[in-house]
């Protein structure tokens, strides 16, 4: 028997998971598969930036000029995959993304842009400015040296997708236990989460 919650029940055991694993550096690091443009699966690995502040949305950094943003774009459905090695657990968070580049029409979500611009470090904000990921390197050269003005905001390469979980399903390899999480809509129109132990 399920039980149904307004709040988010698998966020507490994510963030529970980031943090008995914190040790290790790719403990930040998952999966993130999309529907290619033939229709085939296509997956990348992606750094985990965070939640949206009091949310279970995921924010997650890229380039505009990638190919997942074309995909995104056919099809704003989305997979993760995260499996955390110390405590033996995978998050498989199925969900819808949404695009905010520096075109976006809400001036919110820019906001929510440029605030994860300016949490990310000088190192990261450079790759943005780079030739353009996926084509053909045209010369032998070493890339050329960027700079990138530590005060200015977001250029335009950069940009935040924001993951929607609307299914989460976890097992811990350690205890045995999975767990499924359904996000339902409400009769007042609110998000609740229905969990439910499944077998592992």
């Amino acid at each position: 028997m399920g039980a149904v919650t307004a709040a988010t029940p698998w966020k507490q055991l994510l963030l529970s998971a980031l943090e008995s694993n914190s040790r290790l550096k790719h403990s930040t690091f998952f999966q993130l598969a999309t529907v290619g443009s033939d229709g085939r699966p296509s997956n990348r690995t992606v750094v985990f930036r965070g939640f949206e502040e009091n949310t279970g949305k995921i924010q997650i950094n890229t380039d505009y000029r990638t190919r997942k943003i074309d995909e995104l774009k056919q099809c704003p459905f989305a997979e993760i995959c995260w499996y955390f090695t110390d405590s033996w657990e995978q998050f498989r968070i199925n969900g819808r993304v949404d695009i905010i580049d520096g075109e976006h029409p809400d001036p919110l979500k820019l906001q929510l842009r440029e605030k994860s611009w300016f949490a990310s470090s000088t190192k990261s904000r450079l790759q943005y400015l780079g030739p353009n990921p996926g084509l053909p390197c045209l010369t032998e050269q070493p890339s050329l040296e960027f700079f990138v003005d530590p005060s200015s905001g977001p250029v335009a390469s950069f940009c935040l997708l924001v993951f929607y979980p609307e299914q989460v399903d976890y097992l811990n390899l350690r205890s045995n236990q999975r767990m499924s999480f359904t996000l339902r809509r409400g009769v007042n129109g609110e998000d609740c989460w229905n969990s439910e132990r499944i077998n592992p």
